[in-house]
């Protein structure tokens, strides 16, 4: 069977099984059985796969078929440039939380720096301390610390299943010795003296009863505490209104990534816990994604 012929059969297959965008998927999953990029299959597409090959791409085919994500398949995702490991113990990290990643670097960017700036674990002056509420993979955390060099970062989860995944995403990046992670629930693991000058986070925000109308990849194998967000999807946006001020350095900035919808309730939310929304930022496809506030003193 040749390369061709396999892109159209599964390509056929993951159709009919209402899987999305059946022919890129069908595309990855056969260039990463071959270990080559995606688009060098259309200068071999008259290459024949060995029984092995099309053994391997059949499993991978039928598995994404019945609905496994394809990162969880292929072991990883592409994050902000960085190939970062995912599994069944942490959210896949999704394009809009990139934009997520992209503001935070900026902020920091422009903020000012010392040419020295002290160890993670001590702070000091001119250093940008960091924390990333609610980690999993590490994605947020990661970028920041590669990105903005004089960033102080530390992230919390209450999973120690998903720092383990950061925590090897962190080492895979030669960035272990950037970020310090904490196990535990939200502020509470986080030393009471530390102060912050950014916060980010994208916490879980689907409304419970939606749970069951997300996709099977999402539903079936997104861990439910990174998706759960309560009763109206707003719990964790409440606790950050209510706790995140008192972990903010003067002129420091909360940003959070937004579920569709919830721009004007958590708005609302912050501004009666004293904090000024600053902007709130469309994704590609027009929707509020992201929102920064600052404390309004």
């Amino acid at each position: 069977m040749t390369v061709l012929e396999v892109i159209q059969r599964s390509s056929e297959f993951l159709a009919k099984r209402g899987v999305d965008l059946p022919r890129l998927q069908a595309e990855l999953l056969l260039a990463h059985v071959l270990g080559l990029p995606r688009m060098k299959l259309y200068l071999d597409f008259d290459r024949r796969l060995s029984v092995e090959e099309k053994d391997r791409v059949r499993q991978f085919v039928k598995r994404r078929g019945d609905r496994e994500p394809l990162q969880h398949i292929v072991g990883s995702v592409s994050f902000c440039g960085l190939e970062l490991a995912v599994s069944r113990d942490v959210l896949i990290p999704r394009p809009e939380t990139e934009l997520l990643a992209e503001r935070a670097v900026k902020f920091l960017q422009e903020r000012p720096s010392s040419p020295r700036p002290s160890p993670p674990s001590e702070g000091g002056e001119g250093v940008q301390a960091v924390l990333d509420f609610g980690t999993g993979s590490g994605c947020l955390a990661i970028v920041i610390a590669a990105r903005a060099p004089a960033s102080s970062v530390q992230a919390v989860d209450i999973s120690e299943a998903a720092l383990n995944v950061a925590r090897q995403n962190a080492a895979r990046h030669q960035m272990e010795g950037r970020i310090r992670f904490y196990h535990g629930d939200g502020f509470a693991a986080v030393p009471p003296e530390l102060r912050f000058d950014l916060i980010v986070s994208n916490p879980p925000y689907i409304a419970s009863a939606e749970l069951e109308a997300l996709q099977p990849e999402v539903r079936d194998h997104d861990p439910r505490l990174a998706l759960d967000g309560g009763a109206d999807g707003l719990d964790f946006f409440r606790r950050l209104a209510a706790e995140a001020g008192g972990r903010l350095n003067t002129a420091g900035r909360l940003m959070v990534e937004l579920g569709d919808e919830q721009d004007a309730a958590v708005r609302t939310l912050l501004e009666s816990q004293r904090w000024r929304v600053e902007a709130v930022e469309n994704d590609d496809t027009g929707r509020p994604r992201i929102l920064i506030a600052r404390r309004d003193e």
